[in-house]
């Protein structure tokens, strides 16, 4: 149990799942100049991106999305974003002079960007799973042994990530308003809900609160 002093309840209510995006960066370990890929611009991954940029590394984010990505530019600070498709790996390289990332975190939920992300590791990098999924994962060997790579699995935190999470709110390190992106009181859920569920609202984290 941590106490909340000098964030707001707004603040409060997400560190929860900023906690798991500190506790998969500490788990990949990026040094400062680092190249970090974060793969999947949900919630989970915008945690990943705002700690992996607070550790000096130069982060780089890939998702289907546009909005999501234009997100990541405009409030989180990050200077490359590629859209998955056809090119996205022609545009990795290019990021990278070919030689890719030294720590690449899968935050996705999706077991064939799972499958697809070793692909972005640099020789002698870390491959870390954030996300959970029911299905097996799998991937070439010899790419994996070619690239001499460290797999970790990251899951939920402990209490050093929640330390480091309040530590940064109070240090103002977080953009905790882009981040609770929209709210509500409880009661005006039913008015509001079919509109947040819409890809075109922007939601990041809608926080309910209580009258």
């Amino acid at each position: 149990m941590f106490k909340a002093e000098g964030l707001s309840l707004d603040e409060a209510a997400m560190v929860e799942f900023l906690a798991i995006g500190a506790h998969a960066v500490r788990r990949g370990a990026p040094d400062r100049g680092d190249r970090v890929l974060v793969v999947g611009a949900g919630p989970i991954g915008m945690g990943v991106i705002i700690f992996a940029g607070l550790t000096g590394a130069r982060v780089t984010v890939l998702d289907v999305r546009e909005d999501r990505l234009a997100f990541c530019r405009g409030k989180l600070g990050v200077s490359h974003t590629v859209a998955i498709g056809p090119d996205d790996i022609d545009q990795l390289s290019a990021l990278t002079d070919g030689e890719f990332f030294d720590v690449v975190f899968d935050a996705t939920g999706n077991s064939k960007a799972m499958d697809r992300g070793l692909n972005f590791v640099a020789h002698g990098g870390s491959y870390v799973l954030v996300s959970i999924v029911r299905d097996r994962i799998s991937f070439s060997d010899p790419e994996f042994h070619k690239r001499e790579t460290s797999l970790l699995g990251s899951r939920n935190a402990v209490p050093i990530d929640f330390q480091t999470v309040l530590h940064a709110f109070r240090a103002g390190k977080v953009p905790s308003s882009a981040l609770a992106s929209h709210g509500a009181d409880l009661a005006a859920l039913p008015d509001v809900l079919d509109d947040w569920i819409t890809p075109d609202a922007g939601v990041v984290k809608a926080i309910l609160r209580l009258p």
